[in-house]
């Protein structure tokens, strides 16, 4: 138990800071698919050990297939996600997160056949409830006009992808551990998003400019990497514990960090209703905690 919160509660930090550096990154012109390319490729590196040390003729076809289909989905997700940020507010694109928990379970339900209580079921409500009021800090309300937005519609395909690839890394955590699982998320998420990334190599700024002029640039891809890396080895680590959906769900505590991060990086306003909504799916986390 006391390894599964830690987990969460770094997995929570990591990916809200994440998310300040990749908007940071944003708005100084760097195409998000460079920025989670250059995550993925420098994680790679990292598992060099882990590689080397591998025995990849004895795995069986269902970690090469789920893995495969996790690198594909998480690069979309995370494509998207970088996207969203460049054009929306953090304090509002964090809590739309909280669907996923709704997607990952009706994926955990057909995929995993993992049975969520009545219990468990009341948590996911309450979060996806206490983001009306998040929403209801935007002209267009908690209405269906949001969807016309990019940044909204960006956040939405990238819950989506990454909701639908936590199943694959949590069936490659069935079929294997922990580590293989972090080492090929990290390679086939660099594979696809290289893929996304050829189609626009002519109009990047090149890795040489960023390593020689662009200090700042080369400092938030650094933390970009250490945070994604920290934060997806704590999300294998819940995973390996835990039902995906409530994983999920659980991690939308960071909602309330990304509220608070938004306004205090980029002066984001009506804090104190977000603070509201992102309270309700506190409770909701909590019921779940509970219901374990």
């Amino acid at each position: 138990m006391g390894i599964t919160f830690f987990a969460i509660l770094l997995r929570i930090i990591s990916n809200s800071m994440s998310n300040v550096y990749q908007k940071q990154l944003t708005a100084k012109a760097i195409d998000p698919f460079l920025i989670n390319f250059i995550m993925y490729f420098g994680l790679t590196i990292c598992c060099i050990p882990i590689i080397i040390r591998t025995t990849f003729l004895t795995f069986p076809h269902q970690i090469w297939t789920n893995a495969i289909l996790g690198g594909m989905c998480g690069a979309l997700g995370n494509s998207y996600l970088v996207k969203a940020l460049k054009n929306g507010e953090l304090s509002i694109l964090g809590p739309i997160n909280a669907y996923k928990s709704v997607v990952a379970m009706i994926f955990g339900i057909i995929l995993l056949h993992e049975i969520p209580s009545i219990i468990g079921l009341v948590g996911i409500i309450l979060i996806i409830c206490g983001s009306y009021f998040i929403f209801d800090t935007q002209e267009e309300g908690f209405s269906f006009k949001l969807l016309k937005r990019k940044d909204i519609r960006y956040r939405f395909y990238a819950l989506i992808f990454t909701a639908i690839e936590a199943v694959f890394v949590k069936n490659v955590i069935l079929y294997s551990d922990i580590k293989i699982s972090f080492m090929f998320w990290s390679f086939f998420g660099m594979v696809f998003t290289g893929i996304l990334l050829l189609p626009k190599l002519a109009n990047l700024i090149s890795l040489n400019q960023i390593l020689t002029t662009k200090k700042f640039i080369f400092t938030r891809l650094l933390l970009i990497i250490l945070c994604m890396g920290g934060m997806q080895i704590c999300t294998n680590i819940v995973f390996s514990r835990m039902n995906v959906s409530y994983g999920l769900a659980l991690f939308q505590l960071s909602t309330i960090l990304s509220v608070f991060l938004g306004w205090h990086y980029f002066k984001e306003q009506q804090i104190l209703k977000k603070l509201l909504g992102s309270s309700i799916m506190i409770v909701g986390a909590i019921i779940i905690i509970l219901c374990k």
